[in-house]
């Protein structure tokens, strides 16, 4: 089940998103700060966490917002599943619902950042199968030798 993240969900889904073994530590100070935001007030600006539960246990989540000045775009910022629940559709469940209720809001297009490095390969090869472009790549961007990977799909025709 996919519903609202609330904020007893937070000590779940950081030790989630480290057991990913793809985020840095600083990474997961950031998302600590982003659910804090996130449950404090800027949910009030359109921004939406949801987690994947399943018997009781949380397995994913992601995060999302509109893009600020711009027409109807929006970002991903965050997803994430479980180690032990990847590659069993959970995140294809979860992404379909962030695009889903992103084209009931009327949004355009969404963007994904992700990074260059090896242990990123799957996330790059997530987002291809689920029908976003490469858009981007902006060289030494979070730092030398790891650069940022930008993926788009149009969601509005």
């Amino acid at each position: 089940m996919i519903r609202p993240t609330i904020p007893e969900d937070t000590p779940k889904l950081l030790p989630l998103a480290q057991g990913t073994g793809v985020f840095k530590e600083h990474e997961i100070e950031a998302l600590q700060e982003v659910l804090d935001d996130y449950h404090g007030a800027v949910k009030d600006l359109g921004h939406h966490a949801v987690t994947f539960e399943k018997d009781g246990q949380v397995i994913g989540f992601a995060y999302y917002a509109p893009a600020a000045m711009t027409d109807r775009t929006w970002d991903l910022y965050w997803i994430a599943v479980s180690k032990q629940t990847q590659a069993r559709g959970v995140g294809s469940q979860l992404l379909h619902h962030v695009e889903e209720h992103i084209r009931r809001l009327r949004g355009r297009v969404l963007f994904i950042d992700t990074s260059s490095l090896p242990h990123y390969q799957l996330t790059r090869k997530f987002y291809l199968k689920h029908g976003y472009e490469q858009a981007a790549v902006l060289k030494d961007f979070y730092t030398d030798g790891d650069d940022k990977v930008v993926f788009r799909k149009r969601l509005a025709t």
